[in-house]
C-alpha cells in the first residue's frame, strides 16, 4: 500500500523492501513553524500522487534530516522563503540536483532566482516589461515622467516592491538605498496602467502544456511602503488566455536556457501601452498552482509528476 505524509504529519524515510517499482516522490516546500502552511494545495497534490501508486512525500527543504537521494524525484513546490536565503537555497538546489532528479532542474532554477532573467528574454525577442537593472553602487536615474516600480532581482511576494510616482522621488532613492545597503540589485520598471484595468494574468505550464490560467488585480496600491507585506493574488479568478498571451507565453518559454527539462512554469503577463500582453515574471522555481481555484488541474499535475519521476529525460539532474 502507498505511503502518504504531509507537513504537519511525522515523516518516515522510504521503505527500500517494500514495492520497489512504487515511484518515491518528495515535494519541496517550506517549515511554517507555527502557522499553518499558506501551500493550500500541497495536501490534496500529496493524496492525488499517493492515489495514483506513488509513495508522495511534502518535505521542508532545509530539514537536514532528509536523505533527497532516496527520492526518485525531488519536486521544488513551495519553497516560499527561499529569497531571504539565496546562497543556502542554492546550495541546497546544487547538492540535491547531484544526488537524484530534481524539477525543475537545478541550472534552470538557478537563471530563474535573478531576474535579470529579464533582459535575456527580452534580448531574445520576447515582449517584455522594460527593465533597468540599478546594482549597488551605481546612480539610480529614477524616470521623471511616468510613474514607476522598483523591486529586487531576487525576491517573491512582492517584497521589497513598491511603485512611485516622479513626485515620489526622495522615497524612492531611500527604497534604493536600503536595498542596495542589504547587496540587492534593483529593477526599475514603468508601472504598466492596464493592471489596473486587465489585472495581471498568470498561465500555467504543466509537462509542456497550458494547465489553465488565473487573472488578479494589482498587487502595488498607491502609497505602499516597500517594506509593508502585500497581498500577492488580489481579486484573483479564473481565466481564459488569449491567442497573443499564449503567443508571448510559449516565446518565453522556448528561450528559457534549458526548456526541455522544465517540468512546469508560470507565465505572468500584463499589458503595454499598446494593450498586447508583455511577459511581466517567469516563475520556474515555486510557482503558486492555484489548484484550489482549478482543482479539474489535479489530476494532470499528478499525471506529469508522475512521469517525470519514470522517465529520466523528464527533467535531467542538475
Amino acid at each position: 500500500m502507498a505511503l502518504v505524509s504531509l507537513t504537519t504529519a511525522p515523516i518516515t524515510e522510504p521503505s527500500y523492501d517494500r514495492e520497489p517499482a512504487v515511484p518515491r516522490i518528495a515535494l519541496a516546500t517550506y517549515d511554517p513553524g507555527t502557522e499553518p502552511s499558506k501551500d493550500e494545495d500541497l495536501p490534496a497534490l500529496v493524496r492525488a500522487l499517493t492515489d495514483a501508486g506513488a509513495w508522495a512525500q511534502a518535505r521542508y527543504w532545509d530539514d537536514p534530516a532528509v536523505d533527497w537521494a532516496g527520492y526518485d524525484l525531488v519536486v521544488i513546490r513551495s519553497t516560499w522563503d527561499y529569497s531571504w536565503r539565496a546562497a543556502e537555497f542554492g546550495a541546497w538546489v546544487d547538492r540535491v540536483g547531484a544526488l537524484t532528479r530534481l524539477a525543475n532542474p537545478a541550472p534552470v532554477v538557478r537563471w530563474n532566482t535573478d531576474k535579470r532573467y529579464l533582459g535575456e528574454l527580452a534580448a531574445a525577442g520576447v515582449p517584455t516589461v522594460p527593465t533597468r537593472y540599478v546594482p549597488p553602487g551605481e546612480p539610480a536615474g529614477l524616470p521623471a515622467g511616468h510613474e514607476f516600480v522598483i523591486k529586487p532581482t531576487s525576491g517573491a511576494g512582492a517584497r521589497f516592491a513598491a511603485r512611485y510616482t516622479p513626485a515620489e522621488h526622495d522615497s524612492a532613492v531611500r527604497h534604493l538605498a536600503r536595498m542596495h545597503a542589504e547587496g540587492f540589485t534593483a529593477m526599475v520598471q514603468p508601472y504598466m496602467p492596464g493592471i489596473d484595468v486587465r489585472g495581471e494574468r498568470a498561465l500555467q505550464f504543466f509537462g509542456g502544456r497550458l494547465l489553465h490560467a488565473s487573472r488578479k488585480g494589482a498587487v502595488l496600491a498607491p502609497g505602499t511602503p516597500y517594506d509593508a507585506v502585500k497581498v500577492p493574488h488580489p481579486g484573483l479568478e479564473r481565466w481564459q488566455p488569449t491567442d497573443a498571451e499564449l503567443a508571448v507565453a510559449e516565446k518565453a518559454l522556448a528561450a528559457v536556457p534549458g526548456a526541455s527539462g522544465l517540468l512546469y512554469a508560470r507565465v505572468d503577463l500584463v499589458d503595454g501601452e499598446d494593450g498586447e500582453p508583455r511577459l511581466m515574471e517567469l516563475e520556474l522555481v515555486e510557482p503558486n498552482l492555484f489548484l484550489w481555484l482549478h482543482p479539474e488541474s489535479l489530476p494532470r499535475v499528478a499525471e506529469a509528476v508522475l512521469a517525470a519521476a519514470g522517465d529520466p529525460t523528464a527533467s535531467g539532474r542538475g
